[in-house]
């Protein structure tokens, strides 16, 4: 997982609310095990859409976006996760997410910001045509015009999201401790010990 503490880019001024995994990625897209190539089948139905912004080259690899009220709803589908960053997205904003999409989201590198819809309505305005920053460190965002809206961020997420750890990553960050524990265990225990096969 690559770690998270400064994006600033343009942003999909998207802004509906209720969006589901399925519209995230549809069914269909679900017959991989691979996080490759979902991006291409991300939000597939809205870009059936003439003139949606998914497809609007000014919007093309944008790592933020800004979504409406309860983003993610529906099925606990992890691809939904993988597709938003196979397109390239970071960053989600929004007023609020489904809790198990926000912790997908967590586990795969992607900032789930949460603010208030008044925030979140002058963010759309503002990246129609400007770029926005996030920042981790001081749990910001900030746009050209001065806005500056702070959210709240659980502190074990944050330092997991900029320090790039995901599950394994803890552990193996953990290594020198669990590898002193299990050599103490089978000096201490030495019946516990696993003999190798000859």
């Amino acid at each position: 997982m690559n770690p998270v503490t400064h994006v600033e880019g343009r942003a999909y001024p998207f802004g509906r609310s209720n969006v589901d995994t399925d519209v995230i990625i549809p069914a269909h897209w679900l017959k991989t095990i691979s996080r490759e190539g979902l991006g291409a089948g991300a939000f597939e139905t809205v870009r059936a859409e003439a003139g949606n912004v998914f497809d609007d080259p000014e919007f093309a690899g944008a790592p933020i976006l800004i979504a409406g009220a309860n983003f993610g709803c529906g099925s606990s589908r992890e691809h939904a996760a993988w597709a938003l960053l196979d397109m390239g997205v970071s960053v989600v904003i929004a007023p609020s997410f489904s809790d198990i999409f926000a912790g997908n989201a967590f586990k795969n590198g992607i900032v789930a910001v949460e603010l208030a819809q008044e925030a979140v309505d002058r963010l759309l305005e503002v990246s129609a045509s400007e770029s926005i920053t996030v920042d981790l460190e001081t749990q910001t965002v900030t746009t050209p015009f001065q806005d500056r809206f702070a959210f709240a961020m659980d502190p074990f997420r944050r330092e997991c999201l900029m320090r790039g750890l995901d599950e394994v990553g803890l552990t193996l960050a953990r290594d020198g401790a669990i590898s002193g524990h299990e050599a103490r265990i089978a000096a201490e225990r030495p019946w516990l010990a696993r003999e190798d096969a000859a």
